[in-house]
């Protein structure tokens, strides 16, 4: 060490050079330094999202919650399961201690959940297994506001035209948009109606789920070319899916316009998003 000290002492010059090289190169690192909002990590955290439609809160944790906790806390390496229950969803998050590689932990919650699916409602969805990613916050947030529109049509301008567009960007991954409305179609059943015909919602219900599907239907040689077949059967517009034909159990028919009433709706908001109180 002391023949170090004693050789910088003699020869400045080299000493001198080597310190601003150091200096120059750290300050030139620090500017080539990222600067992100969330570090680069991988947490070893996952989430289980488990949807069933109009089940209350007491049935999601029993039927749902439970069976879901149970299954995946006797994994190695877990260090806290919390589930967060809300009407017609429940998500489960898995934290794993630090270390576990997140794409195994992932693996195997993904295993585990498979094995007691069987044991869930069977109105319940399928079970959406995912890794947590620090990295998914939104960036930017934009506010759209068109008093010449409807929200369902602005919901629909900003899902199938705004959307596409901002997709095509550079860096852009994805697009949430949150508020708004999403358009359906609503089949308001006459009760006495569907009593007086011995048919059940449950009937219609059927009836225009398999009515309403375009499948393929292989390939067929027409005009000495090869061409695509496929079967159209979904309704293009709400007159054409009133005048769909609901059979009756004994005999014969009626139109779904006899049975109530098609109307051309938006679902209920379940979420709001406000800007300056409005």
């Amino acid at each position: 060490m002391n023949a170090i000290s004693s050789w910088s002492i003699r020869n400045p010059v080299p000493t001198i050079v080597l310190f601003l090289s150091l200096a120059i190169a750290g300050v030139y690192g620090f500017m080539q330094l990222r600067t992100n909002n969330m570090p680069d990590i991988d947490l070893p955290t996952v989430t289980v999202t488990v949807a069933q439609p109009g089940a209350a809160p007491s049935e999601m944790e029993v039927q749902v919650a439970r069976v879901i906790e149970n299954a995946v806390a006797t994994l190695e390496g877990v260090d806290d399961v919390s589930t967060s229950i809300s009407e017609g969803s429940s998500v489960t998050t898995v934290e794993f201690t630090l270390g576990t590689d997140p794409e195994t932990a992932t693996n195997d919650v993904r295993n585990a959940v498979s094995g007691v699916q069987s044991s869930l409602p069977a109105a319940a969805q399928t079970p959406v297994v995912a890794k947590v990613n620090a990295m998914g916050n939104s960036v930017l947030t934009f506010v759209v506001e068109a008093p010449t529109m409807s929200p369902d049509a602005l919901s629909w301008y900003i899902d199938n035209d705004v959307a596409k567009v901002l997709l095509g960007v550079d860096g852009v991954s994805k697009i949430t948009r949150s508020g708004g409305v999403d358009r359906v179609i609503r089949v308001e059943l006459d009760p006495d109606r569907l009593a007086a015909l011995g048919i059940s919602a449950g009937d219609v219900s059927q009836t225009l789920a398999s009515n309403n599907v375009n499948q393929p239907g292989g390939r067929a040689n027409i005009g000495g070319q090869e061409q695509s077949v496929r079967t159209l059967a979904s309704a293009t517009t709400i007159e054409a899916l009133a005048d769909t034909r609901i059979a009756l159990i004994g005999a014969g028919n009626v139109k779904l316009s006899d049975l109530g009433t098609v109307v051309d709706s938006r679902e209920k908001p379940r979420q709001a998003a406000y800007l300056d109180g409005r």
